[in-house]
């Protein structure tokens, strides 16, 4: 099965070149607003999605976003930023996961919540929002748009393990498939070339603790936002919350349960907003 799952990431589309692109120039601090536009101008699919995140309550500001470079004025460099992520991040999700979840669409009705709740924490506990972050949270189960066929065929003796040895429902991938949908998620980033600390982030999402790279928390955040996503119900899965608690991060943070109600809350929120954002896939 290992064999197999590392073919298909080798076949696996590249990262969408557009989206690699404009964060390359949005990285300069002399970048062209018009080069931009023409970078994403060239990807219709991008475009599209682009215009329609831009208008969702969520990324923007009362303003009718009709061009692309409307988008540029009006949204500012970070939201700019997040909203072509996502824009370029959604054609993944639009395969089966009949693995995980109904739909495709749940797939990434969580992703996007997480990462909107990864944006909400990284707000209360830095006091600024994380574009890396919210690339990170965004792709976090992208492992399992390969996995969910494999889980899929095998989950009867997943379920087995679950239910008879009380593991988790990621110790029980690991044991009947070879690897587990964190970690296979982390190869795939890794084969996109993304950033080190986007691909541990994904790897160690249900497993903050094991990354011995502790100088960076993106891991323990990711973890935190995609356990409150799960407890929330939002996009759950056949794999549910057969995971690990919170109370360790909650130390790490010095966060209280009160302070998580609230981001739930805050979530609930930002998801009407974003709207746009679930309906593009």
């Amino acid at each position: 099965m290992i064999n197999q799952l590392m073919k298909r990431v080798d076949n696996l589309p590249a990262f969408p070149a557009t989206v690699v692109k404009v964060l390359e120039l949005l990285s300069r601090d002399d970048y062209s607003m018009a080069e931009v536009a023409k970078v994403i101008s060239f990807d219709q699919s991008i475009t599209v999605n682009i215009l329609k995140i831009s208008n969702s309550a969520y990324f923007s500001f009362g303003r009718p976003i009709k061009t692309v470079r409307d988008a540029l004025a009006y949204l500012g460099k970070e939201t700019l930023i997040r909203a072509v992520q996502t824009a370029g991040v959604s054609k993944f999700y639009k395969t089966s996961v009949k693995g995980y979840v109904a739909s495709a669409t749940d797939l990434w009705e969580h992703s996007v919540a997480v990462a909107l709740m990864s944006q909400i924490l990284s707000k209360k506990i830095y006091g600024v929002e994380n574009s890396v972050l919210y690339t990170a949270a965004l792709l976090h189960d992208v492992g399992k748009i390969i996995m969910g066929e494999y889980v899929h065929e095998s989950i009867e003796k997943i379920n087995l393990l679950v239910n008879l040895k009380h593991c988790s429902f990621l110790e029980a991938e690991e044991v009947v498939i070879g690897v587990n949908h964190a970690e296979l998620g982390g190869k795939i980033t890794r084969h996109w070339n993304l950033p080190p600390e986007i691909c541990d982030a994904i790897s160690f999402h249900h497993h903050p603790d094991l990354l011995e790279k502790n100088s960076v928390d993106m891991q323990w955040i990711v973890y935190l936002a995609d356990q409150l996503c799960m407890m929330m119900g939002i996009g759950n899965g056949i794999d549910g919350l057969a995971y690990r608690g919170v109370s360790e991060v909650l130390k790490k943070f010095n966060l209280r349960d009160k302070d998580l109600e609230v981001n739930m809350m805050d979530l609930l929120t930002d998801l009407q907003s974003a709207r746009s954002v679930l309906d593009i896939i």
